[in-house]
């Protein structure tokens, strides 16, 4: 049984739909805690429903980013998880925590990257007049929004689309791809081949 914890700041709306998918498809795998750097995270009430331990750890009460990613490595290690999912957790980590968990710590960003880091990805893909915008799923490391891709999910982009459109379309894209990845990885169907994710098929 392999253990996930989830990290957020606001919604969780990908936490949602994990562990949607996580109870629904009965996965060899348990959230073992929803973490927030933020105590008034709507995401946390919904992870107290369905009975996952919360915790919030707030990046305020720290005088660095550095002594704040300390405090949350010693925080996330007590609960022995396999994996780390950030779902929509609005920190840039610092390099020894991002090492720390190498190989074990997934995102997902709004853009079909290498395309769009950072933030406003909407925004940027309509600026650039891009005709297919989406979401990827990745391995984190060092470099902010790269490293090993394992996922994703293309949208069209609409001449009438705004930000708040094109978001919408991405979104329900990201709550497909980004339960899916995780279960594949908890299954054990990921491999990293010469730095590129490979997934043996069901």
């Amino acid at each position: 049984m392999r253990r996930i914890v989830i990290l957020i700041s606001g919604r969780g709306s990908n936490m949602r739909a994990v562990i949607r998918a996580a109870q629904n498809e009965k996965w060899p795998a348990q959230i073992a805690a929803v973490i927030s750097n933020k105590a008034d995270a709507t995401g946390l009430a919904y992870a107290a429903e369905h009975g996952i331990p919360c915790v919030a750890i707030s990046h305020k009460d720290y005088p660095t980013r550095e002594d704040f990613d300390i405090a949350l490595q010693s925080k996330i290690d007590s609960f022995a998880p396999d994996l780390v999912v950030l779902a929509g957790f609005m920190r840039v980590l610092t390099t020894p925590l991002v090492t720390h968990y190498a190989g074990r710590m997934l995102n997902i960003h709004p853009s079909l990257l290498p395309s769009f880091v950072g933030l406003a990805t909407h925004r940027q893909a309509l600026a650039a007049g891009v005709k297919l915008h989406g979401a990827t799923v990745h391995f984190v490391t060092a470099e902010l929004d790269h490293g090993p891709i394992v996922a994703q999910a293309a949208v069209p982009v609409l001449e009438d689309d705004t930000e708040e459109t094109l978001a919408a379309r991405v979104l329900e894209q990201e709550h497909i791809i980004y339960p899916h990845a995780i279960r594949c990885f908890v299954e054990g169907r990921l491999s990293l081949v010469d730095g590129v994710v490979r997934i043996k098929q069901d």
